[in-house]
Parts: structure tokens; C-alpha cells; sequence
């Protein structure tokens, strides 16, 4: 579907944000007084209304926002983004951010140009990119004992403990190895930019229909970084040999304590996220910026680099 066409679709925008900002609760002042001029109708976060009283407007929890809106605005940092793809993903809903946080490799749009580029959404100027995310099962005992989603990444670690934790990994049926280190991070592209990058894993283009396996300080040297497709089914067997129980993380925000002999099961998940970028974004530029890459060398008349 053309941007246009999916743009002339956005009458009713939901509006989701981080509690406990007061820069996220002026830039709810400020956009939802930009929807009332574009005569779009809006509803905020429950949350967000309940410290916002003078809004006075339509409040409903994330689901209630995932059924009604045609178009979400996410305000805060890419923590807040995380949150609510995990939340909203299911409900194939277009998602933009707008930055309030650090970083930002999520959230396109800054503060100061919100009236400017929300505009410009709302009129079909953007760039609609298709985002996978990860969904883990614990099984034990051969039930379904948890079960999440995660945008940036799933991780194996060992919790509070500074012992190295035991597990074998298999990808679709095939035995991989048996690991002793600190845990695994399973990342999608969108979070290799994240502790997958921190823990040495390589930068994956967006584009990619990939998940990269990094392990965390593995005892063994030869544990490197793996990237494997999407389409994979992966097998984490817990050992029984760790002293304490290792833990699992979904985006660094939702926590599970396992078992020793548990298996965790990590696929794609069934829904994909429908994120807007603005025009003109470029993914390599994004880095360039936030990770402080060094721009290109200029080079004088003569040819040679100054």
C-alpha cells in the first residue's frame, strides 16, 4: 500500500507515553492540540490521561489503543518504543516515536519539529519499514510455563549471580554446541544496535531476515557471534549442573527465572511491527550519528585529504 493510501486511512491516532516525564506530558499538550487542528480524533494512554486530567479526552489501556487507532504515536525513548511494539505489535497498527529519550534509534521525530513532522505523517510523507520480533516459550515438563515477545532481543543470563551458567543450543533440530559463559543474547536487527553491539556482536541492516546469536563472555575463545535466519526455530536446553538458577529478559524489561532442565524455545514471531520513518531516513546515517561514527574525509582541490 502506497503511504498516501495508508496515510488517508489515519483518522483515529492513538497517543502512548512514558509516565513520570514532564517533557513527555508537554509534548502530549502539544500534540494533541496538533490533532485537534488536523480534526483527527485521539485517545491517550489511560496512564498518561490519569496524571493529565486537563486533557479531558477518550483514555484506554494499550490493547483498547491497538483495537481503536488506525495510527500510534509513541512518546519517550526507545525503552518506552520497546514497550509498546511488544504490546501493540499484534495488532498491525502503523507506529512512529517521538524522541524523549537518549539515543533514539527508534523514535525518528525531535521535539522541537513534532508540529512539522507529525504534519507530514499524517499527509503521507513517510517511509513505512516492516520490523520482526522474537517470541520465547519456556517449556517445563513438557508445558508452556512462560511466554513473551521481545523487538530488540531475548536473553539467557545468570541473573544476580557472577557464575557462568551451562546450556546447549540447537537450531532447527540440529545440535550447535554446549556453552559455558556468562548467558546469550538472541537479537533481531533492530537490536543489534543494542547489548547484542555491547556485547560484540556485528551491526545487521533492518533488511535482513536474520537473528544473530552473541554469547556473553564464553569460557571458550572460539564462541563467536552467529547469525542464522529468521525462519529458524532455536532449542536452548538449561543444564543441570548451575548452581543457581539462570534468568531470561525480554528487551531488558520483562524478567523470567528458570529451571534447571528447562527448555526455552525462541522463533519469529507471528506479527511484525509497521514502523514509520520519516523521509529521507537513512539507516547508515542513523548510525553515523548516534554511535559517532567519523563522517567521510574531505578532500582539497588537489586530491589529497586534509
Amino acid at each position: 500500500m502506497k503511504t498516501k493510501t495508508l496515510a488517508s486511512s489515519f483518522r483515529r491516532v492513538g497517543i502512548v507515553g512514558r509516565l513520570n516525564s514532564r517533557s513527555v506530558l508537554l509534548s502530549v499538550q502539544r500534540l494533541t492540540l496538533l490533532l485537534q487542528q488536523l480534526d483527527k480524533e485521539y485517545c491517550v494512554e489511560q496512564c498518561l490521561l490519569e496524571a493529565m486530567p486537563e486533557l479531558q479526552c477518550n483514555g484506554k489501556d494499550r490493547d483498547g489503543i491497538g483495537q481503536w487507532a488506525d495510527l500510534i504515536i509513541v512518546i519517550g525513548g526507545d525503552g518506552t518504543f520497546l514497550g509498546a511494539a511488544r504490546a501493540l505489535a499484534q495488532y498491525d497498527v502503523p507506529m512512529v516515536g517521538i524522541n524523549r529519550g537518549r539515543l533514539g534509534f527508534l523514535t525518528d521525530i525531535m521535539p522541537q519539529e513534532m508540529e512539522q513532522r507529525v504534519s507530514e505523517v499524517i499527509q503521507g510523507d513517510f517511509k513505512l519499514e516492516q520490523r520482526f520480533l522474537l517470541q520465547a516459550q519456556v517449556i517445563r515438563d513438557g508445558n508452556v510455563v512462560a511466554e513473551n515477545c521481545a523487538f530488540n532481543d531475548v536473553v539467557l543470563h545468570s541473573g544476580q549471580s557472577i557464575r557462568m551458567i551451562e546450556f546447549d543450543l540447537n537450531v532447527d533440530g540440529q545440535f550447535v554446541y554446549s556453552q559455558r559463559s556468562d548467558g546469550l543474547i538472541i537479537s533481531t536487527p533492530t537490536g543489534s544496535t543494542a547489548y547484542a553491539l555491547s556485547a560484540g556482536g556485528p551491526l545487521v541492516h533492518p533488511s535482513m531476515n536474520a537473528m544473530v546469536l552473541v554469547p556473553m563472555c564464553p569460557h571458550s575463545l572460539t564462541n563467536r557471534p552467529l547469525m542464522v535466519s529468521a525462519e529458524s526455530e532455536l532449542c536452548i536446553k538449561v543444564g543441570y549442573e548451575n548452581d543457581l538458577p539462570p534468568h531470561l529478559s525480554f528487551d531488558a524489561q520483562a524478567l523470567v527465572e528458570l529451571q534447571h532442565g528447562d527448555e526455552l524455545i525462541v522463533r519469529k514471531y507471528p506479527h511484525t511491527l509497521n514502523l514509520i520513518h520519516l523521509e529521507g531516513y537513512n539507516y547508515f546515517e542513523i548510525c553515523r550519528t548516534k554511535l559517532g561514527w567519523s563522517n567521510r574525509l574531505e578532500v582539497n582541490d588537489g586530491g589529497s585529504e586534509q
